[in-house]
């Protein structure tokens, strides 16, 4: 399960960041596209949290739709997969959304 390596990195990524304050929130951009399982996240993330600045953390994930571009036709649409093709036939395509899988924010409370 590569998701408990990804959720490492991004409390280890965020504990870095928060520089010893504590994290209120982390939030995702996790393409459909991606290979990511969303839930298999959440359930690690507060697993591997525990103990770290990031316990009790908020995890919210945006989860965008595959977009790509026809590199034939210029069309522009949405890919619910990666089989998708252009309704020109082409199969040659420019991904323009949805595979990718980065730490928008991190939202850290003030020390006292």
């Amino acid at each position: 399960m590569h998701e408990l390596a990804l959720a490492c990195s991004i409390v280890e990524t965020a504990e870095e960041a928060a520089e010893g304050r504590r994290v209120a929130r982390v939030t995702l951009v996790i393409g459909r596209l991606s290979g990511v399982m969303t839930e298999a996240i959440r359930f690690c993330f507060g697993e591997v949290s525990r103990g770290t600045a990031l316990d009790a953390a908020t995890l919210d994930i945006v989860e965008p739709e595959g977009r790509a571009r026809c590199n034939t036709c210029g069309a522009e649409f949405e890919t619910p997969d990666l089989l998708t093709t252009c309704r020109c036939g082409s199969l040659e395509l420019t991904r323009l959304a949805g595979q990718e899988l980065t730490i928008k924010s991190i939202e850290v409370l003030e020390t006292a």
